[in-house]
């Protein structure tokens, strides 16, 4: 169903010192030339699909792995051909933006409200290829389609599931960089619990994230692991049982956290959440202490932009994901069903409905569907 357009600002002046221009004249000293993909293409072997990662690379079990993969999926349903480049560093986003566009990519594909200012620069310059930016709303030109989410309407569940699951009355979320795409998971968290609250006349408390003065803890980056370790290790000695971090490959360094406390004490249980993809899939150890995920379908959006494409249907209108519209949700509870009431996975039932409907608002500032 067609879901309201958030506004979106066209990119002002860009800074004039982007490697972007440098890069179009010194390509080959900018970087690693794309990688093509490795199978085969077929009937539409002429059409490039390309992808540029953000600075958490394709293994982060995240945004930057989902789409990838939802790249890689078109690539065998629909027989394109395929080129990535994996950003080590912010650096590295302009050059490898550029190299996908000098290569003669049909569509290139970026990652992350990071790489925003990249992209702009690029479509700007090279008005006949087609961009689409996951995670990300900024940019408002005719060859660019954003694909965003409100995944504080998922959140929002996760939160409630965290409160009805807390033992110890304290729960935690913390961010890698404080920017919207973070800070949307986090108010959504936030007003799940006090939502619980209110229907349960409990006093269930949030550590590490003030929805109202939007202040919170956050470590700065979406790669140091060690930092992860370290936030969740403090948020569980005060006291909390259930920690969602929105950090990217950080947050495996609270699933660390999380498996050493339930190894020292397992009579009293700790759990995860994830976000972005269901974490009982991707993660490498920890699986059995993830109670949900949060997760955006970004393999999903992407594939269905590329098809529109393909077939020359592009358009610069924002894909929003949304519970109604099944872009964003919470996973099964896989080894933790059994630790999740029937009465608890009744009300979020209902309140899925209830904000799929309207009855139900989430208010989180950095909600496109609340933006004005």
């Amino acid at each position: 169903m067609s879901v309201p357009r958030p506004p979106r600002r066209r990119p002002a002046a860009l800074a004039a010192g982007s490697l972007l221009g440098v890069c179009a004249l010194l390509l080959s000293a900018c970087g690693p030339a794309p990688e093509e993909g490795s199978d085969a293409a077929g009937e539409n072997e002429d059409y490039y699909g390309c992808i540029v990662s953000d600075s958490g690379g394709f293994d982060d079990r995240s945004f930057n792995q989902n789409s990838y993969e939802g790249l890689r999926k078109a690539q065998t349903d629909y027989e394109i051909s395929v080129r990535q480049a994996e950003s080590q560093a912010v650096t590295d986003y302009g050059p490898n933006i550029n190299q996908m566009v000098q290569s003669g990519c049909n569509m290139v594909v970026t990652v992350g409200f990071n790489i925003s200012d990249q992209t702009a620069e690029a479509a700007e310059a090279n008005p006949d290829t087609h961009f689409t930016i996951v995670d990300d709303d900024q940019i408002d030109l005719p060859n660019v389609r954003p694909i965003i989410y409100d995944t504080s309407q998922a959140a929002f569940l996760a939160g409630y599931l965290a409160a009805g699951s807390s033992e110890t009355g304290k729960v935690a979320t913390f961010g890698g960089m404080e920017i919207p795409t973070v800070t949307i998971f986090m108010d959504g968290f936030a007003e799940g619990v006090e939502h619980y609250n209110e229907e349960k006349g409990e006093d269930v408390e949030v550590l590490g994230w003030n929805p109202d003065a939007q202040t919170g803890t956050f470590t700065g980056d979406f790669e140091d692991t060690g930092k992860g370790k370290t936030t969740a290790q403090n948020f569980l000695n005060e006291g909390a049982d259930v920690v969602m971090p929105v950090a990217g490959p950080v947050g495996n360094g609270a699933v660390d956290a999380i498996t050493a406390a339930n190894a020292d004490s397992p009579d009293d249980p700790t759990r995860i959440i994830w976000v972005d993809s269901d974490g009982y899939e991707t993660l490498d150890n920890g699986q059995e202490y993830v109670l949900t995920s949060v997760i955006k379908k970004m393999g999903d959006a992407v594939e269905s932009t590329i098809k529109d494409d393909i077939d020359g249907d592009f358009t610069n209108e924002p894909y929003v994901g949304t519970l109604e519209n099944d872009g964003v949700g919470i996973s099964e509870f896989h080894d933790q069903d059994g630790e999740v009431s029937e009465e608890l996975k009744e009300e979020l039932d209902d309140i899925r409905s209830r904000i799929s409907s309207g009855e139900l608002r989430v208010e989180s500032p950095a909600s496109p569907l609340n933006a004005r």
